[in-house]
């Protein structure tokens, strides 16, 4: 983590170097950076966005999937084929290999976030109801942010916890109006919490290593060291397909190419550019979209509370990434 301060700083400084057309260096250096960031805000937001929609849908299809395949075949599968999309595309980018200094963050965020919340998420999704797993793997955000405090530095802004707060208790209230009326595997509920303890993990060491490496290269070794920590499913993946339906098949590779190639990509995008509490922050917002997707695809109309669990998931969210405005204000004046 030492290292990441001053490679982190560097690297946003570089435009202001040379600016476009060729303009005069002391001329652009106060306001190249805001110009910059203000184009960049709204394309990691609308990255955000893309990720949340795609892992709202990564729920459905795990549990539609892991009727017909085992929970480490289930995330193998996935991340070979996710694997095979993100390769294609780097090396059509040539981007390469990333440096040094990057490799313990992509080593842990694969093992923990690419393999094992995978393999843990779909086990824990075969014991337990949606509701349940998508409450429990909710706790990811909390812990989040304690992390990024602790070991990045990064602040708990009062906004950032009053949203998070908010959206938490959305979450609850969504889990709970989605709840089966059979009993909860004890079994499923501990794997979903450690699914959620890979997830933060893997994202707070994500964070730091792209001040090193591009969101390409981040997720697409991370996929690879995820993949390799799967191969002894490899047997399983086998039996599994060979049996398997073509709809469970489908699903499958729609985990990879989707969930896994796309959404991970534009999650390492909006990451490299906010903090990662935020970006914690905005992922309450699946449950809520989760809601919407099973009434316009499924035809499941939702019932008042869950209607009204994911308005506080989304208000939440809103409230988290908001920045009060005399800081904005301040900012215009160049204060």
């Amino acid at each position: 983590m030492a290292k990441f301060s001053p490679r982190a700083q560097a690297r946003p400084a570089a435009p202001a170097a040379a600016p476009p057309g060729g303009a005069s260096t002391a001329s652009t250096t106060p306001t190249a950076p805001d110009r910059s960031a203000g184009r960049a805000q709204p394309l990691a937001l609308a990255a955000a966005g893309v990720t949340v929609i795609l892992w709202a849908s990564a729920f459905v299809s795990i549990r539609s999937a892991g009727e017909a395949y085992a929970p480490g075949a289930l995330a193998l599968g996935r991340l070979l084929t996710g694997s095979l999309v993100l390769v294609a595309i780097l090396l059509i980018r040539r981007e390469g290999l990333p440096p040094r200094a990057a490799w313990p963050g992509i080593a842990v965020s694969g093992l923990l976030w690419f393999g094992g919340y995978s393999v843990v998420l779909n086990w824990g999704e075969q014991l337990v109801d949606a509701g349940t797993a998508s409450l429990v793997v909710n706790i990811a955000p909390l812990l989040m942010a304690l992390l990024a405090f602790r070991l990045l530095g990064e602040s708990l802004a009062p906004r950032l916890l009053t949203g998070m707060a908010v959206s938490f208790a959305g979450a609850v209230v969504v889990g709970l109006s989605m709840a089966g009326g059979g009993s909860t595997s004890v079994l499923g509920v501990v794997l979903c919490l450690v699914a959620a303890v890979a997830y933060a993990g893997g994202v707070v060491a994500q964070k730091p290593t792209l001040a090193y490496a591009t969101p390409l290269q981040v997720t697409t070794y991370g996929a690879l060291i995820g993949a390799v920590a799967c191969l002894p499913f490899g047997w399983q993946l086998v039996r599994d397909a060979a049996d398997a339906p073509l709809s469970a098949t489908l699903n499958m590779v729609y985990l990879g190419v989707f969930p896994t190639a796309l959404a991970f990509t534009t999650w390492a995008y909006a990451l490299a550019r906010t903090t990662a509490s935020r970006m914690g922050a905005t992922t309450y917002a699946v449950p809520a979209i989760v809601v919407l997707m099973a009434w316009l695809l499924l035809d499941e109309i939702p019932g008042a509370l869950t209607l009204a669990g994911g308005v506080l998931c989304l208000a939440g969210v809103a409230v988290a990434r908001s920045r009060p405005r005399r800081v904005k204000a301040g900012a215009a004046r160049g204060t």
